[in-house]
Order: C-alpha cells, then sequence, then structure tokens
C-alpha cells in the first residue's frame, strides 16, 4: 500500500509540475470562492457579491485574466517539452556515490521526517500530517532598501501570499524610502492575517559599515548578519529572503523544515549553484574560504534564540575581521561572511534540497537540480542582471516570475478560512461605514466608491529631488490612465520642474507603463518626477482620490493643480516660481490662475508667446477651453481682460468655476464622493471660495488641452440617466455640507446655483 501511495504521490507531483503556476492561477481564478470545499470569507473590499453589475465586472476580469494565462501557457509548453525531454535522459535511479542526485529527501536531515514535515498543499491522501499548526504564524524578514527593490518586494509577497493558507508575519528591515512605500502599500493592500513591521537600515549601518563590499546591493547586502540583534528579541526563528525570489509553493512547508534542524544546526542553507566558490570561474579568480561549493544565502532558516546563545554576533565579527586582513573586500556580501563561518563551523549548516533556491545566475549549475526534481519551489534571480540572465529555460522560469508580475493583488485579499484576524481598526471602521449604506439606493456604488480602500504603490520609479532653496518651488500635479500615457513624454517637455501623477492602473498595465517609462529617453532623463501608483478597483474612474494621492506626496511650497491631457507653455514653471514671490503667496490665500485654452488639431505649432497665442485665438487654430459646451466653467477667468492684461487681476467666484490653479501646498484635499466625470473640480474651487482664497489670474500664463478620443466615464454621463441623477444628489449633498460647514457664507453657492 505505501509502494502504491508513493507512485500515486510522483505521479501528481510530476503532473502539477508541467502544469505549474499558469494553470494553478487559473484554478484559482475559477475555484477562488471555494476553500476546502467551503465559502471563502471575503473582505469588505473585495467584492458586494448581491450586486449583478459587481458580478459581470468580475466576470469581465476573470476572462480577461484567463485569456492572458492561456497566452503565458501557449509560450511556455515548448519549454516544457525541453524540460520533459530532458528529464527522459536523465538515469531513473542512481545508486552509489557515483554521482549527487536531488530530490525530495535531499538534505543533511532525515528523509523520511523530511517527507513528513511537507505540508498539505503538496500531499495526497496518502500522507502527511502537516508539522506547521493551522493557524501557525510564519514570521519572513526581507530586507528592501530604494524605489526599486520595492517593486520587486511586491512579486515576492504576491508569490507567497497566493499559495500561503496561514498568518504571516512580515518583518520588513528598510531605508526611510522603501518604508514609506512599503508602508503605504499594505496599509491600502489590507490583507487579512497578515503583519507588517518595520526596522530602520539607516540605524544598522553602522554595525557592517566597516566592512568593504563590491556586490551591487551595497551595505544593505551585509545586514542580514545582524538579524539576532534587529528582530525582536522573542522571536524564536524566521525564514529571510532576498528580493529577488518567486515562491512557487506554501511558504509553510518551507517553515516545517526548522522541526529536522538537530543538534547544533541554526542555519537552513541552499547549496550554491555555481562553481563561483570552488575558485575556477576565471584566471585568479579569489573567492573567500567556504564548504565545497559553498551556500547561498537567498533564502536562509535562522533559530535565532540558538544562534544568540552561540554569540553569533561575536562569532561572525570575529570571522570577518580576520579573512578582510587577506581577503580586503568581500564580492557576495553578508553571503561571503557565512560561508567563512560555517568553513570554520560546519555542524551550524542544515542543508535544504536545491528545489528551495533554485539559482539563476550566470555561471548557475541549477539545471541539475531542476532536471531531477519534481517540482520547483523556489526561484531565485540571484544576478543584477535579473530577468536577462543566459539560461536556455530562462524563458520557462521568466513566465512563472511575469505571472506574479502582473497577477491582480485585490485577489489576495481573501481571508483564511477558519483562521481568525487581529482586529484591524482601519478595517472595523470600513466595515462600519459600509454597513451604514442602504444596497437598495440607486446610487449605492456612487457612495461606496468613496469609502473604497484602493492600493497604492508610491514612488513606482526611480525619484530624485531636492526643492529650491528660495521656497519658490512648484509641482505640477495630476492624475491619469493606461489611455494618456503618451501625453507624458510632451509635458516633460514642457514642464522641467517637479511633477507628482498618480496612475489609475491594474497590476498588468503597471508592468505596461513600467516598460513604457524604461523604454523612453524623455522620462529615464528625468528623476524629478514621482509617479503613483493606484491599483483599479470597482467601476468608476476615482479622479478626486487620484489627485489627492498626488498632492500628498508633493515635497514643493506650491502645486499647480494641472490635468494630463494640458500643456503648460513654455517656461510656465520659472514664471510661476517668480509669481509665487509678486503675488505674495506664502503670506496670503491665493490661487494663481493659469488660463486655459483647446485646440481640436492634433498637431500643432504650439505658441511660444502670449502674443502667438492671441492670433491662433483669431485665426481660430485656437478656443478659450470648452466654451462650446461648458462656458461657464471658465468664464469668470474674464478672457477678454485677459487679451490685454500685464498684471495679475482679480476675479470673483461663479457658479461651476473650475480653473486650474496654483496654490500652497496646504490647500484642502478634493472631496472623494466625486467620481468619473463631473464636479470634482468644481466642488474643490467652491472650497477654496468658501475658505476665502483669492482669484487672481496670471497675465502671462497659459496652457493649451490637447484632443483626446472622449473617456468612458464621460460617455456613461452622456447615455445614462441613473448617473446624472447620482451626480445631481451628490452635488446637492455636497452643498448642504458646505452650509454645515461653513455656515452663513456658503448660502450664496445655493443662491448662485438656482440662478445659474
Amino acid at each position: 500500500m505505501l509502494g502504491i501511495c508513493r507512485g500515486r504521490r510522483k505521479f501528481l507531483a510530476a503532473s502539477l509540475t508541467v502544469l505549474c503556476i499558469p494553470a494553478i492561477t487559473w484554478l484559482y481564478l475559477f475555484a477562488g470562492s471555494l476553500e476546502d470545499g467551503k465559502p471563502v470569507s471575503l473582505s469588505p473590499l473585495e467584492s458586494q457579491p448581491h450586486s449583478p453589475r459587481y458580478a459581470a465586472a468580475s466576470q469581465r476580469e476573470r476572462e480577461s485574466l484567463e485569456v492572458r494565462v492561456r497566452e503565458v501557457e501557449e509560450e511556455n509548453r515548448a519549454l516544457r517539452r525541453q524540460l520533459s525531454l530532458a528529464q527522459g535522459r536523465a538515469p531513473a535511479h542512481r545508486h552509489g556515490n557515483h554521482s549527487k542526485t536531488y530530490s525530495m529527501e535531499e538534505g543533511t536531515g532525515d528523509s523520511e521526517n523530511l517527507r513528513a514535515g511537507i505540508v498539505a498543499g503538496n500531499s495526497s491522501e496518502c500522507g502527511q500530517q502537516p508539522v506547521v499548526e493551522k493557524c501557525e504564524t510564519i514570521h519572513v524578514a526581507i530586507v528592501c532598501a530604494g524605489y526599486n527593490a520595492s517593486r520587486d518586494v511586491v512579486t515576492l509577497v504576491k508569490s507567497v501570499l497566493f499559495h500561503r493558507r496561514n498568518p504571516l508575519h512580515f518583518h520588513l528591515i528598510a531605508d526611510s524610502i522603501a518604508e514609506q512605500i512599503l508602508a503605504t502599500l499594505f496599509q491600502t493592500w489590507m490583507v487579512p492575517a497578515v503583519r507588517v513591521d518595520f526596522y530602520n537600515a539607516d540605524e544598522l549601518k553602522s554595525e557592517v559599515s566597516w566592512i568593504p563590499n563590491k556586490h551591487y546591493s551595497g551595505i544593505y547586502g551585509l545586514m542580514k548578519l545582524v538579524l539576532t540583534k534587529t528582530l525582536p528579541a522573542n522571536l524564536e526563528r524566521v525564514i529571510v529572503l532576498d528580493t529577488d525570489i518567486t515562491f512557487a509553493t506554501d511558504i509553510a512547508e518551507l517553515w516545517a523544515v526548522f522541526h529536522k534542524f538537530k543538534g547544533q544546526q541554526v542555519l537552513g542553507l541552499v547549496e550554491n549553484q555555481s562553481d563561483w566558490y570552488l575558485g575556477n570561474l576565471w584566471k585568479n579568480h579569489r573567492p573567500w574560504p567556504a564548504l565545497g561549493r559553498g551556500y547561498n544565502t537567498g533564502v536562509i532558516l535562522l533559530l535565532l534564540d540558538k544562534l544568540r546563545k552561540m554569540k553569533w554576533e561575536q562569532m561572525w565579527r570575529l570571522t570577518a575581521e580576520r579573512e578582510l586582513m587577506g581577503m580586503l573586500s568581500t564580492s557576495l556580501a553578508d553571503q561571503d561572511i557565512f560561508n567563512a563561518v560555517i568553513k570554520q563551523n560546519p555542524f551550524l549548516v542544515y542543508q535544504l534540497p536545491c528545489f528551495w533556491n533554485v539559482q539563476l545566475s550566470d555561471h548557475t549549475r541549477s539545471e541539475q537540480c531542476y532536471r531531477d526534481v519534481s517540482d520547483l519551489k523556489v526561484i531565485h534571480w540571484n544576478s543584477p542582471k535579473k530577468l536577462r540572465v543566459k539560461n536556455k529555460h530562462v524563458e520557462f522560469f521568466r513566465n512563472l516570475y511575469l505571472t506574479f508580475l502582473e497577477y491582480d493583488g485585490n485577489l489576495l485579499r481573501r481571508e483564511l478560512f477558519g483562521c481568525p484576524s487581529e482586529a484591524d481598526v482601519n478595517s472595523e471602521n470600513l466595515q462600519k461605514q459600509l454597513s451604514e449604506l442602504d444596497e437598495d439606493d440607486l446610487c449605492y456604488e456612487f457612495r461606496r466608491e468613496r469609502f473604497t480602500v484602493h492600493r497604492t504603490h508610491l514612488y513606482f520609479l526611480h525619484y530624485e529631488y531636492e526643492p529650491a532653496s528660495d521656497n519658490t518651488d512648484v509641482t505640477l500635479v495630476a492624475q491619469l490612465s493606461m489611455d494618456r500615457l503618451q501625453m507624458l513624454e510632451a509635458i516633460c517637455k514642457h514642464w522641467e520642474g517637479p511633477i507628482s501623477l498618480a496612475l489609475y492602473l491594474s497590476d498588468a498595465e503597471a508592468q505596461q507603463f513600467l516598460r513604457y517609462a524604461q523604454g523612453s529617453e524623455v522620462l529615464m532623463s528625468r528623476h524629478n518626477v514621482a509617479y503613483h501608483i493606484v491599483y483599479k478597483e470597482g467601476q468608476f474612474y476615482p479622479v478626486n482620490l487620484l489627485r489627492n494621492v498626488a498632492m500628498k506626496h508633493v515635497g514643493t511650497p506650491y502645486m499647480f493643480l494641472s490635468d494630463i491631457d494640458f500643456l503648460p507653455m513654455y517656461g510656465l514653471y520659472e514664471y510661476l516660481r517668480k509669481s509665487v514671490i509678486q503675488l505674495d503667496l506664502a503670506n496670503t490665500k491665493k490661487a494663481m490662475i493659469v488660463p486655459a485654452f483647446e485646440t481640436l488639431r492634433y498637431r500643432l505649432s504650439f505658441p511660444k508667446s502670449k502674443a502667438e497665442l492671441l492670433s491662433m485665438l483669431d485665426m481660430g487654430t485656437l478656443f478659450t477651453f470648452r466654451y462650446h459646451v461648458w462656458t461657464k466653467g471658465h468664464a469668470p477667468t474674464n478672457f477678454a481682460k485677459w487679451r490685454t492684461a500685464t498684471t495679475p487681476y482679480r476675479v470673483e467666484w461663479e457658479a461651476d468655476f473650475e480653473p486650474y490653479v496654483v496654490v500652497r501646498r496646504d490647500c484642502p484635499e478634493y472631496d472623494r464622493r466625486f467620481v468619473g466625470f463631473g464636479w470634482n473640480k468644481v466642488a474643490h474651487i467652491m472650497e477654496l471660495d468658501a475658505q476665502e482664497y483669492e482669484f487672481i489670474v496670471l497675465p502671462n500664463a497659459y496652457m493649451i488641452h490637447m484632443p483626446h478620443a472622449p473617456s468612458f466615464d464621460i460617455t456613461k454621463f452622456r447615455s445614462n440617466k441613473q448617473y446624472r441623477i447620482c451626480l445631481k444628489t451628490l452635488k446637492e449633498e455636497f452643498q448642504q455640507d458646505m452650509s454645515r460647514r461653513y455656515g452663513f457664507a456658503a448660502l450664496k453657492y445655493l443662491t448662485a446655483e438656482n440662478n445659474s
């Protein structure tokens, strides 16, 4: 019977390997609402299951992702055949010590115990009892620094969340940049049964800065050495991961391996899958001392309590000091020092099977691993080239990685069945707010959007900018979706100052944007553009939420609140900085208006001066913005006066006024109840007026709206009567709120509206 079970297990494992991650993704989507045969409890952000509109939108998303998964499977089919042929050529059985065999049982621990330690995710009904308790928390430590590293962390976390069935506690050793990005991401992601703690990497620099390091990871690549001091004293064990790791299995299986440690074993590591430590890669190659091929530190199991008792800090420091006298610097950061310690103390290591760290560097010998094992559990892109490494099977592994890269993170917001989550104040408040809404209200979807928490990834690309010391700096603020990407290069050419952009994208679109930006010389030459990704959720474009995200992360004293479809005049950045001083914006509540014009031509010889613009107005090449469809929006700017004005002039607020303005960074936010099309800027200008801002028109400033296809939201507004009714209802409720907040002074808004 045992033989039959083992045979069945091997057959199932081989079959699952061929299907791999894309197939798992497909199955997850179409069986994702069930777990262990029972409905999975969803978070309030995930769905409104009784809403037919939600069901339709959800079905479209699933169909879209299904098409993507099928494409990936087609691309992988040939590579899977190659891998199968390679496996077929390998001997079915190996005997004695003639060659090294990589298998499920590989390692220095007892093989039968290792089999018993694999959790239910890869076991059959023949099988083993999981060593990891159902709701046991798994602790994971990651060192992360900088803007780009935060993107890698997200992909790693997605792969872990996709497979996990246990609560997770992430310990992130991060610099200030990565902490800001990842703290916001996890806070807005709101994944149940996930806790995140941060540890200041900058404070740890002094612990390792004395070690010269040539590795591309820099000083942060040495910080795994000090985890025993950094992590909480009561934390007994932790899985330590590099950011360039992708999981293809439940991390609980790796957590279970801790039970295999015996005696003085305190480090779980996979053997290095290259000849680096053998010293034969090139002439005069002189690596640090290591045991045989050495060990790779991309995946480490650390028994922290035992390491502390062994005085780990003293052990590695003495070893590093001794070796640096001859080696002068490390080449592979912490890995060199770990290996030097292990060389002197081999008993510290429990050797993990190779599939827990399949290393894909240029000189990798990992094929010896994945040729001989039935499934791979962790993929490690341990090369500065990352996905561009030279490996004949790299396309296969790259597609596994891309599956998680583009996977919709919102689908990972599922509760763990049977495992109570820790109380979260934000989540509880959100549920309370949602419960107070009437689902039978025809405007329910509009009202619900106001409380939706959108997953947000700040500073998606590298950002580097120091505001001018004279405190006159101005940041252009705008928001956009995928269909407006083509405007980015033109805006960068017209505006040389800092820019803060909020982009409303899906996970897959975020990767398309990344490729677009990295392929653009114009965008890559600009380090003062902050790109903040707000991930898609719901059926409305959250225009004012996007504006608020972009505004919140402005680092200059002043903001130019624009839209992505407008090109500012050449030199506007410097002109606004001079106007800030002239109008004393620092000490007065003013909103400087930049007059808006438009063209109906897709190709326009952009006017380089006010005189040239006036000539184009007279010729009919340009028009005042929206003069033919929404005159009230910009009429108070008084374009007739602007034509001859040479000094700034004041204008009064009027109903439906929505100019583009320059204000101090501390101005009020946009009202989130307005989504999609209609009244989103009007409400903000009304609030500025209620707070007694003066509206000052700049005589030598202008911006031009470029033509584009109608947005999806304006199409809905024009074609859907209920949409227009709901917008009118929200508008009336906003005006009532204004009356409550600003009292008698706000009555003029109701009067003006009735007279307009």
